[in-house]
């Protein structure tokens, strides 16, 4: 910590050199006037030490040009005089401190720094905290992926980083990452130090939906006790993310146009308008060109949100990433749990290629999760890999097979039901034995993934 001290008393100066120099981490300098301090200013000063009564120039415009020098710089005035509205005109100027000359001055000043260097301690822990959070959604690092579809969708999300003030509307299936999406757009995107602000409007009652968004004003309704801000003005210079846009109601709908028209807002019983800069994106399951002709979303809040349309594959689209995601979400929980590396045997891996994933990303991480915890050594055999049976009966119909891959999945699925009797299946598929020990033979020689 370096600070610098200018005080023409020099038995102050002293003083307070002396009280400075008992932490042995504090580099001190001394200066009697402006004229001295400013020839050897320096970009690694923390704190300047201020004197409001020197020879050579006001206590003010010293203060002034500090700031202008290096904002961050805090500055402590120490004066004799104790004038209240002094000191209020110097901290409206951007004083840290007003400290007067009295015997309690070593105290106050050591008091004064002290709480300078723990603000500043919090302040680098968020600053390094928002690095680590933008690294985290950087969507090299966030995103994994390798096939062409998920290459697409690196191209929009790059022209959504660079231009930021542009609305995005993300539509993707339940579990394909829409939040995540949304959350690198923004942390790699230049409002990444500002807020940012996720409204599920699937998950708030509808009478509190316009509070939530806008704020609402003390007395504006029962139990507001409290004026509130809504999460528009909570968003400010940021972006707001809302999720399920589709389950907004007709109202809402019109409010919330006129708010993107006006970029304004007003807080429920209030009149006041409070002007926003804030990017929406916002994010849906359901097809909402279809919602508008059905007349249940409005047209030209469609429009208005549409902005840069992201289409998010589903996971049986973008095949050659599982196993990719795979390793990575093992991979995570392994160091999470502190578990030693695991890896997947090729069963494991052939049992997860050939399954849909309805549940898309979200269901697969599960899946490596659950498996993970499953097994008793470092590997993950295909009985680890367990799938929801009602999702993969209804997984087999949403792929696109061929009328005898489909009989040999159902053939396969009556054997295991009854422990592999072939007898049993035979008679309750009406079919001949031979077409079960020659499916089955093709199964050993691993033509048929199952």
């Amino acid at each position: 910590m370096y600070i610098d001290i200018i005080e023409d008393d020099k038995v102050f100066n002293r003083i307070i050199e002396h009280s400075l120099k008992l932490n042995d981490s504090f580099e001190v300098r001394t200066f009697f006037n402006a004229t001295d301090f400013f020839k050897n200013i320096s970009v690694n000063t923390n704190i300047v030490t201020l004197d409001l009564g020197l020879p050579d120039a006001s206590g003010n415009e010293v203060l002034k040009n500090i700031k202008r020098f290096n904002p961050d710089i805090d500055v402590i005035v120490i004066s004799g005089q104790d004038k209240v509205s002094t000191a209020v005109q110097l901290l409206k100027e951007g004083a840290y401190d007003y400290i007067t000359k009295d015997e309690n001055i070593k105290e106050r000043l050591l008091h004064s720094v002290n709480n300078i260097l723990k603000h500043k301690t919090l302040k680098d822990e968020l600053s390094n905290l928002k690095n680590v959070i933008s690294e985290k959604y950087e969507f090299q690092h966030a995103i994994i992926g390798e096939s062409k579809a998920i290459k697409d969708i690196f191209l929009l999300i790059e022209k959504a980083i660079k231009v930021p003030n542009i609305n995005v509307s993300i539509y993707g299936d339940t579990g394909t990452g829409k939040e995540l999406i949304a959350k690198t757009i923004h942390f790699s995107s230049p409002r990444k130090n500002k807020p940012f602000i996720a409204v599920n409007m699937g998950a708030i009652p509808s009478e509190l939906v316009e509070s939530e968004l806008f704020g609402h004003e003390k007395g504006a309704f029962t139990g507001a006790i409290i004026t509130k801000k809504g999460r528009f003005e909570e968003a400010e210079a940021g972006t707001i993310f809302l999720d399920e846009i589709g389950e907004m109601s007709l109202d809402l709908q019109v409010k919330l146009l006129r708010v993107i028209q006006e970029r304004e807002i007003t807080r429920v019983g209030g009149n006041k308008t409070i002007k926003i800069n804030t990017r929406i994106i916002t994010a849906t399951n359901k097809e909402l060109a279809e919602e508008v002709k059905l007349g249940k979303f409005r047209e030209d809040l469609y429009y208005r949100l549409l902005g840069l349309p992201i289409k998010l594959p589903s996971l049986k689209e973008r095949k050659g990433d599982i196993i990719l995601l795979c390793n990575h979400f093992l991979k995570l929980f392994c160091d999470d749990n502190q578990l030693k590396p695991m890896r997947f045997t090729a069963d494991a891996k052939k049992k997860l290629l050939n399954y849909s994933f309805p549940g898309n990303v979200r269901e697969l991480k599960a899946i490596v999760e659950l498996a993970a915890v499953m097994t008793n050594n470092p590997e993950i055999s295909e009985e680890h890999i367990m799938f929801n049976s009602v999702q993969n009966n209804e997984d087999m119909f949403n792929q696109d097979l061929t009328l005898k891959e489909y009989n040999e999945r159902i053939i396969i699925h009556y054997l295991k039901k009854h422990n592999n009797n072939i007898l049993v299946v035979a008679q309750k598929l009406d079919i001949g034995k031979s077409t079960i020990y020659n499916l089955l033979k093709k199964m050993k020689d691993n033509t048929l993934l199952i």
